[in-house]
């Protein structure tokens, strides 16, 4: 690790020169308000001034020339669409970004969810699967991944290689989930009726009483057809002896499902 928001890639043990570097920023959660806290009411969010980190991470970016940077998803919070922001907010945070001179790869998260459809993203700057094409070696291994026969059904996964033997996977951890598919949709009702066979409380974010407290509204899951997908492009990987970073956003960890406010506040 060379810093905080840089990450740098040796290959074998005989030599400590990084074949690549490449950046690294998460939940940057960005809304035009007050400080206030977290869904679960104990860490201090800086809405404001996530833009203030951003801002560095740039520079820092800029300055030691990464190859790309990673985006991890919950670009701006959930609050803007309650506010009527979610736009104007992420326009500010792309104007930020296209002060980067690498390109950068976006995830989807449960907070893009909140603010917008699946369609919208698609025509909006967080899509970056074109990138895909523009990356060394992209095409050494064609990617069988599709929409389905009904375009409303698509999961958003890609990979791409920045050098000979590193793949890189962005997955979509939100395949399988009521956030940001039109009502009408297959995978949104069999994501709910999965979720209320799983969940009977009456707020659907809640993990109260739940043994396998991952199904809630805020969560997600991958769809079968993104698996079989996912599963071609490390077969490939493993016969050609390349090593594989496999990126998503999800909200597992103990600490995050244990509290059961509103995920969208």
């Amino acid at each position: 690790m060379d810093d905080d928001n840089n990450c740098s890639c040796t290959q074998g043990a005989t030599t400590s020169e990084a074949l690549f570097s490449f950046g690294v920023i998460a939940d940057i959660q960005y809304a035009d308000r007050e400080d206030g806290y977290d869904f679960c009411g104990l860490n201090r969010r800086y809405y404001k001034h996530s833009l203030c980190h951003l801002q560095s991470a740039i520079e820092d970016w800029n300055r030691t020339d990464v190859q790309f940077v990673l985006q991890f998803g919950d670009i701006i919070d959930g609050c803007n669409a309650e506010l009527k922001m979610s736009e104007t907010a992420l326009g500010r945070v792309l104007e930020e970004f296209k002060k980067l001179k690498a390109p950068v790869h976006h995830i989807w998260g449960n907070h893009e969810f909140y603010n917008f459809s699946r369609d919208y993203l698609v025509d909006s700057a967080l899509y970056t699967k074109y990138l895909q094409e523009q990356t060394f070696l992209s095409n050494s291994y064609r990617d069988q991944s599709s929409t389905g026969d009904d375009a409303s059904e698509f999961y958003y996964a890609y990979q791409f290689c920045p050098v000979s033997k590193f793949r890189f996977v962005i997955l979509d951890a939100y395949d399988i989930s009521i956030l940001g598919r039109d009502t009408s949709t297959k995978k949104y009702q069999e994501s709910l009726k999965l979720l209320r066979e799983k969940n009977q409380n009456e707020n659907l974010n809640s993990p109260s009483g739940l043994v396998e407290r991952q199904f809630v509204q805020f969560n997600g899951g991958f769809s079968q057809e993104q698996l079989d997908w996912l599963d071609e492009v490390l077969t490939y990987a493993d016969k050609n002896q390349e090593r594989v970073v496999i990126m998503g956003l999800q909200a597992n960890h103990q600490d995050i499902v244990m509290c059961s406010a509103d995920m969208s506040k």
